[in-house]
């Protein structure tokens, strides 16, 4: 049981840390010249949206923006969460 909540731990780990790391590398090379490419991304989801009932006002809205660096960071902590998990 302790042995598949680190696995899943790890897991969580390792994909939020390759979001976060290619979101940096991204962030980094916007502009720069033969590296920017490594920024370029698109933004997927939906505009907020307020839903007034007079008593209750609630926002629902959701954008996530994925760009290249962050598919290869996040393809790059896959592997490598699976040579940890491996033993």
């Amino acid at each position: 049981m302790a042995r598949d909540f680190k696995h899943t731990f790890a897991f969580i780990f390792f994909v939020l840390a390759g979001i976060v790391l290619g979101g940096f590398i991204s962030h980094i090379c916007d502009g720069k010249a033969y590296v920017d490419w490594l920024a370029w991304g698109q933004t997927i989801g939906f505009d907020s949206t307020t839903i007034d009932l007079s008593v209750l006002t609630f926002t629902i809205g959701m954008k996530l923006k994925v760009t290249v660096a962050q598919i290869f960071c996040v393809a790059i902590m896959l592997f490598v969460n699976f040579k940890v998990n491996r033993g």
